[in-house]
């Protein structure tokens, strides 16, 4: 990727880019947390992954159609379509949001509009195009006035995610947003206290790490460079991943 392409990317998540400095390094670093916290694994093992559904043994060509064809909750009335997910099916990262939006429900595409421009900012960042990853989110229809998504829809759909992320099998997972980390952490935890962690998820124990929605990043600019701090977090995870490095119990 050029110099140029990686600094926009920078300069979208607000990151002063006139002074050098190394990639590797976080800007501005918050006050380090308790012991244990940031940088390590979170406590405990969730396992919101784990029922057998009968989406776990369809494929993908499968799976996206009976999710088309889904009327399992009331959304199934209000939706234009469904909004399956993108990018590529045997990514190392994967990334899930919470629900589709207006644009997302329009076009049938997760994260596009102004908060997916951001989101493939995030990923340009890491040295990403958006097709080298894989984008869902934990709803596949969208939620009226894209209110959060209520607990039965979410369990509606937790099937189709499962089987998404077992048929990608991705090393890595990035909740984006509150109501994504809560929903597959079964948590009521406050963003601020998932971030900076990894966390397990489902009994194959995916590793999973914790960023600010695009959308609550284009209301709130001045939390971009945590959002950035999120993305080097998750990039040195990786690393620690790809070097064989045990991070989960």
């Amino acid at each position: 990727m050029g110099d140029n392409r990686r600094l926009a990317y920078l300069e979208a998540l607000g990151v002063d880019v006139y002074v050098r400095r190394s990639l590797e390094q976080p800007c501005e670093p918050e006050p380090p947390a308790p012991a244990g916290e940031m940088g390590g694994v979170a406590a405990g093992v969730v396992t919101s992954v784990a029922q057998v559904s009968p989406e776990s043994v369809l494929d993908w060509e499968p799976l996206q159609q009976r999710v088309s064809a889904c009327t399992r909750c009331a959304l199934h009335a209000t939706r234009t379509q469904t909004v399956f997910g993108v990018g590529n099916r045997h990514a190392s990262w994967m990334f899930i949001g919470e629900a589709p939006g207006a644009d997302e429900d329009k076009q049938g595409e997760p994260f596009v509009g102004r908060a997916g421009q951001l989101l493939n900012s995030m990923l340009g960042a890491l040295g990403f195009n958006r097709e080298d990853v894989y984008i869902a989110n934990v709803l596949k229809c969208r939620p009226p006035g894209n209110r959060d998504p209520r607990p039965e829809e979410a369990l509606q759909c937790r099937g189709y995610l499962e089987r998404q992320i077992e048929l990608v099998s991705p090393k890595l997972i990035v909740a984006v947003g509150r109501i994504a980390a809560q929903n597959l952490l079964a948590t009521d935890t406050a963003l601020a206290r998932l971030r900076g962690k990894v966390h397990a998820l489902g009994p194959r124990g995916w590793p999973l790490v914790v960023t600010y929605h695009p959308a609550y990043l284009l209301r709130s600019p001045g939390e971009k460079r945590k959002a950035w701090q999120d993305l080097l977090f998750a990039k040195q995870v990786y690393g620690r991943i790809e070097a064989g490095e045990r991070l989960l119990p």
